[in-house]
């Protein structure tokens, strides 16, 4: 397999990294830096660095475009325009509405690894960046099923967890739990900084609490304000609710209400260890197949409701029949309870479900 990594940052040079490693594949790979291209091929990050987007595209089986958010709409274009018609084309933003809009091509897939650092650029770059990640899919019903199937795998091959998601949840949820928590954190350090008084050069002495929530303040900036911007209305949303919870705390406090502060309390304790706990993947990996017709975003289809459901997927696999009219879509689900509630949700949708 060919594939072509497009910008060559730290994810970039990550998935890289990962391909060479793990995966049976050329990497070729082309960033408008050529600074940066010499240094991932000199990481080895690359079997080869290309002279321009195109060459770097052609003849390749699978694209992935790492740039920032503002960029990704352009830069998906021109690699849909120069990639071959069995190509698939991926890319990694942390919002997925506008570049999956202005994308119908039934090549292009929107991802979003859900893995980073604090540190940037091809020199710090790993091949381990997305063990256990969740890796975000956003297919729609114009997704050509094979290719997501091989983009599927490719990632899980990376050791990531491909999820599918809608681009309109992903870019709500997303505001809830990494674009808010941006947000209050330059808050919170521009309060405490500002909380010394004009007078007073001594600036408050920080805890680990406040190092904790604050990890993330003064992000890249070019990058944070692609991401506020690209997902404004969902991080607007999120604030105003944000200010009513915390106006809610005011008036307690106000109140002198110790039992209602108590409660609060409780309910964050029982709704964060919720959180957690869904995170974690348990149980063995089981099998369903799936027949399916052959016509436009049937395996999105699927693969989008089991993604709704919280269901995981560890792989997929797609058997087109000789007669390509159908096909059978095979599934491997994580733990026997997610595999009974996928049962459930495929049998929903009107299709029959065999368990080998």
């Amino acid at each position: 397999m060919r594939i072509a990594v497009i910008g060559l940052g730290l994810i970039g040079g990550s998935i890289a990294l990962a391909v060479r490693e793990r995966a049976d594949a050329h990497t070729v790979g082309w960033d408008p830096d050529p600074k940066a291209l010499e240094a991932a091929v000199v990481r080895g990050a690359l079997h080869s660095g290309a002279g321009s987007l195109a060459s770097a595209v052609d003849g390749a089986e699978a694209v992935f475009v790492a740039a920032p958010v503002g960029a990704l709409p352009e830069l998906v274009s021109a690699v849909l325009e120069a990639a071959p018609a069995d190509c698939v084309v991926s890319d990694v933003g942390s919002t997925k509405r506008s570049v999956v809009a202005a994308h119908a091509d039934p090549r292009f897939v929107g991802g979003h690894p859900l893995a980073g650092a604090e540190t940037s650029g091809i020199g710090n770059a790993r091949a381990d960046l997305f063990d256990g990640a969740t890796w975000y899919l956003t297919p729609t019903g114009a997704t050509d099923g094979q290719l997501y199937e091989r983009l599927h795998r490719l990632i899980g091959g990376l050791g990531a967890r491909p999820t599918a998601i809608d681009a309109d949840t992903h870019d709500r949820l997303l505001a809830l739990v990494s674009h808010l928590p941006h947000v209050f954190a330059n808050v919170l350090v521009a309060q405490a900084a500002a909380g010394s008084g004009a007078d007073d050069e001594r600036l408050p002495v920080v805890g680990p609490s406040f190092r904790d929530a604050t990890r993330v303040a003064g992000a890249n900036t070019q990058m944070w304000t692609d991401i506020y911007m690209s997902n404004r209305d969902a991080l607007i949303t999120a604030l105003d609710e944000s200010i009513a919870r915390l106006q809610t705390v005011r008036d307690r406090l106000a109140d002198g209400d110790a039992a209602e502060l108590s409660r609060w309390n409780d309910e964050a304790a029982h709704a964060r260890r919720r959180l957690l706990a869904a995170q974690i993947a348990e149980g063995e990996v089981f099998e369903l197949r799936v027949p399916v017709p052959n016509r436009p975003g049937v395996v999105a289809q699927i693969a989008l409701e089991l993604g709704r459901a919280g269901v995981n997927i560890p792989d997929l696999a797609v058997y087109p029949a000789p007669s390509m009219t159908e096909g059978v879509v095979t599934l491997w689900i994580a733990g026997a309870s997610d595999t009974d509630r996928a049962q459930r949700i495929i049998a929903e949708l009107g299709f029959q479900v065999l368990r080998p």
